[in-house]
């Protein structure tokens, strides 16, 4: 039975990524407004009737997306740290999920162009915002978790606060990324300021 449903399944898993891939390259270029079935169908190469096949709603669509581009961006983070983030310096993992967020290259671009664009219009859509805020969670909850194990190790100084520690420095981070996009600072720089931030978690006292 597992042999005749697996390649179907393969298939239908596929085509939703591209299609999602699709919404997120109409995003980072024109913004969230900019989705349509008309505008998904043509940049992924098929039909409307295709798209909302595997999406039968709008939300739906940009929920895929809004995942895909977070998957892709753990995957880059992955590559960065080995095939086994569980196994590296915390610190060294810190780093990179930090500095990743600021824009370096066309795919990280892309990724904070979607991210700001999904920031902006969940200040009018409780869905949108709803998922960010999971996101966010989830994402605070990593680097503390990351900052909380040299604490433990005593490799982080016992008076350091790693949920605060950990807002802060994804506020930072993001706040520059948005600098760089728009083109009052340089991405080498605001990645130097992260990197300084973390240096000043790990002294604080």
């Amino acid at each position: 039975m597992g042999g005749r449903t697996r390649g179907p399944g393969i298939r239908h898993d596929v085509r939703r990524r591209e299609i999602a891939d699709a919404v997120l390259e109409i995003v980072a270029e024109h913004g969230l407004a900019s989705v349509s079935l008309s505008a998904v169908a043509a940049r992924a190469g098929v039909s409307p009737g295709r798209v909302q096949h595997y999406f039968p709603a709008k939300d739906g669509l940009i929920a895929a997306a809004f995942d895909r581009g977070n998957a892709l961006s753990s995957a880059r983070i992955s590559a960065l740290v080995g095939s086994d983030p569980g196994s590296a310096a915390p610190r060294d993992v810190l780093s990179a999920v930090l500095t990743e967020l600021i824009p370096h290259d066309p795919a990280t671009r892309a990724h904070m162009r979607v991210r700001q664009a999904f920031a902006a219009f969940a200040l009018s859509d409780e869905a949108i915002a709803a998922r960010l805020r999971t996101e966010y969670a989830r994402l605070h909850r990593r680097l503390a978790d990351l900052l909380r194990r040299d604490q433990d190790a005593g490799r982080a100084p016992a008076s350091l606060e790693p949920d605060t520690a950990a807002v802060g420095l994804t506020a930072l981070a993001e706040g520059l990324a948005y600098y760089v996009l728009i083109g009052v600072g340089s991405c080498d720089a605001a990645r130097e300021q992260v990197r300084a931030a973390v240096d000043a978690a790990y002294r604080s006292r």
